[in-house]
């Protein structure tokens, strides 16, 4: 198998921490791309209509694209632990608010990066913070107690999102007001997976 990846995205974080807690990262070539938005890398395009990254081939079957189902396959591949299916739910729909976390932040580095000076909107950059803020906020309430139990894609897929914000937003200092989701991450951040993939800073 092959994945086409970039390590400072979060979304390709998320399927990297993957396989280091499913031991399958020896069975796949990272290949690295430079990509954007406004211009799609051709040997993204070559396997995937959205030319996003992640996208994983595999000898199977075509390739597979987002996130989500990238995870969900290599977890499969593995018994389906990182998923299970007593706690489904709640599962998906954490690993749906990290990304929706990284999703919004991405799209403010992006706002800042591509689009010319002149055309950025700074009420539309705030209304994506607004959105990472008010996950955050949720899962300061409410998945406390599921972001303290076993392993699963949607601890993997928080943390992931939590570094991300550190590592581009940092200024914004998401742990004020979060103070028993900051803790959690600490604490998850040592973990070896999540050593392993840290991202550059540049």
């Amino acid at each position: 198998m092959q994945l086409f990846h970039s390590p400072a995205s979060p979304f390709v974080r998320k399927v990297m921490v993957t396989l280091h807690e499913t031991g399958q990262l020896d069975e796949v070539e990272l290949v690295a791309v430079q990509t954007t938005p406004v211009k799609s890398a051709p040997e993204i395009l070559a396997h995937t209509p959205p030319g996003k990254i992640p996208a994983l081939t595999r000898p199977d079957g075509p390739a597979l694209y987002d996130s989500r189902v990238i995870c969900r396959y290599l977890d499969a591949r593995k018994g389906g632990k990182l998923y299970p299916e007593v706690r489904i739910w709640d599962t998906l729909t954490l690993e749906a608010t990290a990304d929706a976390i990284m999703e919004a932040a991405v799209l403010m580095v992006y706002e800042k990066r591509v689009r010319p000076e002149d055309r950025q909107f700074d009420d539309w950059i705030e209304a994506q913070w607004g959105k990472a803020s008010r996950a955050l906020s949720a899962l300061e309430t409410r998945w406390m107690s599921h972001l303290s139990g076993r392993l699963d894609m949607g601890q993997i897929a928080v943390a992931c999102a939590l570094g991300y914000l550190d590592l581009r937003h940092e200024v914004r200092g998401w742990r004020s007001g979060n103070p028993g989701l900051a803790a959690w991450y600490e604490r998850f951040a040592e973990r070896p997976s999540m050593q392993a993939t840290r991202p550059p800073v540049a």
